[in-house]
């Protein structure tokens, strides 16, 4: 329940049709205002195609960041384009096969040159017809056939030679084999004779083969690991920044930005108003039968549910105004000022509920963003959780600070992946959500201003108000029943002492004792504690008329209440405070007038007329008013006897049924008679028996200063917590 104000539990209502009829028509509005606000939410489509034509500068309505398809493709292609070849290490086969057949050839040509009867013509065409030699030049093949038989033997040796050295330490691939051939000339020993230099070159360049070969299997693997290892590409769009400029050729680059940003007809125009419609209906119902669980005396007040209803439009059209507008805008939205205006005036259940209806459409209409959702509901949920008993001015402010750090926080997690891309943005919208978090705290205490009186709130500053002196109300009380506001303010003193004990709303408490005997200004004299020096006038009076002009002062205290404008939460003190209970000392009278014959005296015109309490706050006042009237009355001498009479007293009130509608506890009961008895000791103590007569003086004079001490020392201790 709400701190400030706790509604009557009525879960019955009494005009059942009327409550049925404000129950459709609130429904019914918060259907089509949050329908209307989401069907305008949606940005109707562009109907481009690839190598088409834009008309018009197209912008992004709303900040986004999204991995890019098509750039992320083209960036895991490039990353498998730079990925070389990759070739087998040299096989030592083909040297060792080379090699041989280099020997095999030359054991050819040796007996070429040893055959005395071919001719020249003949050995040139011998030569010419091995596949490794037919390109050998016919002067090679001249000067081959034409060596002693010593040099020839060295051709044979250095030419293998150098094809093993080349063949083994060189990598030789396909592509590389001609550049390998062009330098073999320099590698042969310059000590050899320039002809002979020559052969060995051109025989060693036509037995070169490919050593190292493609590996076709090792080169797709190593692509498609640097495809996986590649970077998403990120793309990042602020709201109103042009997406395609006019006249520019539509690519598969801008389409794929237009889809993420709904700019597309299959996105923008997919959800009919049907739709749109049976969601606004779904989240009204869940909201309805929230409320209906949790806190149905909500539902029971008309005051205080068309309050709801105007909070929540005025802050669905906030959410339609600024989270679709600029990119800094959304995060200053004030969702947790919402919840903490409807905590502190019916109630943290009802907050709850308000916050997770908004957090809903503001997440639906920024793109159906579940972190815009989760946003708006974790600040409202901290800023309610953290609210201070009492709604003070530096408390109301840091929660909505903590609401604006938490939004912050929330912020950077569902924007990890872009603070490594820009820091400084994401940073920037973390600020503006503690920022949006201050002005929260600031509309709550304008909110509460403005809604105190149209809806008769009762709201710790109006308290505040109304706990002053220099209050109209209080100052009619002190100057023409003086007794009257004695008793009030030594009331309300110590049933605020009790209320802080049990955790109930000592303020509220504090000045509902003040004005719940009000009443008592239309006939001040017909009460014992303004008759000082004065004749009693029920004297004069018939029991009957006597019980009607006390138990009047309820009613009359209740219109000029009304007149002053109190809030209604204070108004149950007066109708309360004496709840349903028995007026016995005329009812006795009217008895003895009766001739001690019950049947002749209507008990009913002897009881005031309630109701009885309701809240913890109005029956503790009840207890406190009567403790301390009978403790006064009887003027206790001893602790035992003031424990006595508080003792009675509870006894009496828990018999006669007081207690039944008040949700108080055993417990609770026990620590305030505690206090009571505590309390009234310090104020009712025995005092010294003076001389001269003047006993009655001093000790009423001492009664007078310790009440009124009692009194401004409480009153100043709550002032000064509120200030």
């Amino acid at each position: 329940m709400s701190q400030t104000e706790k509604l009557t539990p009525e879960r019955f209502p009494h005009n059942l049709r009327g409550w049925v009829l404000r129950q459709i028509l609130f429904s019914l509005w918060l259907i089509c205002i949050t329908t209307v606000i989401l069907a305008f939410s949606f940005t109707s489509g562009y109907d481009l195609q690839v190598e088409g034509v834009a008309l018009e500068d197209i912008r992004a309505p709303h900040d986004i960041t999204y991995v890019s398809g098509i750039l992320s493709q083209q960036a895991r292609e490039n990353a498998a384009r730079r990925v070389a070849a990759i070739y087998t290490r040299p096989d030592p086969r083909i040297a060792r096969q080379q090699l041989n057949r280099m020997w095999d050839v030359f054991k050819f040509l040796s007996a070429l040159r040893a055959d005395a009867y071919a001719s020249v013509e003949q050995k040139q065409a011998w030569v010419l017809s091995v596949e490794e030699l037919s390109t050998l030049p016919g002067g090679s093949i001249n000067t081959l056939l034409a060596l002693p038989a010593t040099n020839w033997n060295d051709v044979q040796v250095e030419a293998r030679r150098l094809l093993d050295q080349v063949m083994r330490q060189q990598e030789i691939r396909a592509q590389d084999l001609e550049r390998v051939k062009e330098r073999v000339p320099a590698l042969v020993p310059i000590d050899l004779p320039q002809d002979e230099a020559t052969l060995v070159a051109e025989l060693v360049q036509r037995f070169l083969v490919s050593n190292s070969f493609y590996d076709e299997t090792a080169t797709e693997a190593a692509r498609q690991k640097a495809r996986d290892e590649a970077d998403p590409a990120f793309r990042t769009w602020r709201r109103g920044q042009v997406v395609i400029r006019e006249g520019s050729v539509v690519t598969d680059l801008d389409i794929e930005a237009l889809e993420y940003l709904g700019l597309t007809p299959a996105k923008g125009d997919g959800l009919d108003i049907g739709l749109i419609f049976l969601i606004s209906t779904l989240l009204t119902g869940f909201l309805g039968l929230y409320l209906h669980h949790m806190q149905p005396e909500l539902l029971d007040d008309a005051r205080l549910e068309s309050m709801f209803v105007l909070l929540l439009t005025v802050f669905l059209l906030l959410a339609r105004l600024l989270i679709p507008s600029g990119s800094l805008l959304p995060y200053l939205f004030p969702g947790a000022a919402m919840a903490m205006i409807l905590a502190t005036t019916i109630g943290s259940p009802t907050a709850i509920g308000g916050a997770i209806f908004l957090s809903s459409v503001c997440g639906w209409i920024s793109d159906r963003s579940l972190g815009v959702t989760v946003l708006v509901l974790l600040g409202s949920l901290f800023a309610v959780l953290t609210l201070p008993r009492y709604e003070q001015t530096g408390a109301i402010f840091r929660s909505g600070l903590l609401a604006g750090f938490i939004k912050g926080l929330t912020l950077l997690a569902f924007s990890a992946a872009e603070f490594a891309l820009n820091p400084f943005s994401v940073l920037l919208n973390s600020i503006v959500c503690v920022v949006g978090g201050i002005i929260s705290g600031g509309l709550t205490l304008g909110g509460l201003f403005l809604l105190a009186y149209p809806f008769d709130l009762a709201t710790t500053f109006r308290l505040v108000e109304l706990s002053s002196p220099n209050y109209p109300l209080l100052q009619r009380l002190l100057r023409e029943a003086p007794g009257t506001f004695q008793h009030s303010t030594m009331v309300a003193s110590i049933a605020e002492q009790a209320a802080e004990r049990i955790g109930a709303n000592a303020l509220l408490t504090r000045v509902g004792g003040y004005y719940h005997d009000v009443g008592k200004l239309m006939r001040p004299y017909f009460f014992i504690e303004n008759q000082s020096g004065l004749s009693n006038p029920h004297d004069r009076l018939d029991p009957y008329t006597s019980a009607e002009v006390v138990t009047s002062h309820v009613r009359e205290g209740d219109k000029l209440a009304r007149q002053y404008r109190l809030p209604a939460r204070v108004r149950t003190f007066i109708s309360e405070h004496h709840g349903t209970m028995q007026i016995s000392f005329f009812y006795q009278k009217a008895l003895q007038a009766a001739g001690g014959e019950v049947g002749l005296v209507d008990e009913v015109q002897f009881r005031y007329p309630g109701p009885k309490p309701q809240s913890r706050e109005t029956v503790l006042l009840m207890l406190a008013d009567s403790c301390e009237a009978a403790t006064r009355a009887r003027r206790p001498q001893t602790p035992e006897e003031l424990a006595g009479i508080v003792d009675y007293i509870f006894e009496q009130r828990v018999k006669d049924g007081q207690l039944d509608d008040c949700p108080i506890t055993m417990r609770e009961l026990s620590m305030v008679k505690e206090a009571y008895i505590e309390l009234l000791r310090g104020v009712f103590h025995p005092r010294i028996k003076y001389p001269d007569g003047k006993d009655s003086a001093l000790k009423k004079a001492e009664d007078e200063q310790d009440a009124r001490a009692l009194s401004l020392s409480k009153s100043k201790k709550v002032e000064d917590k509120h200030e």
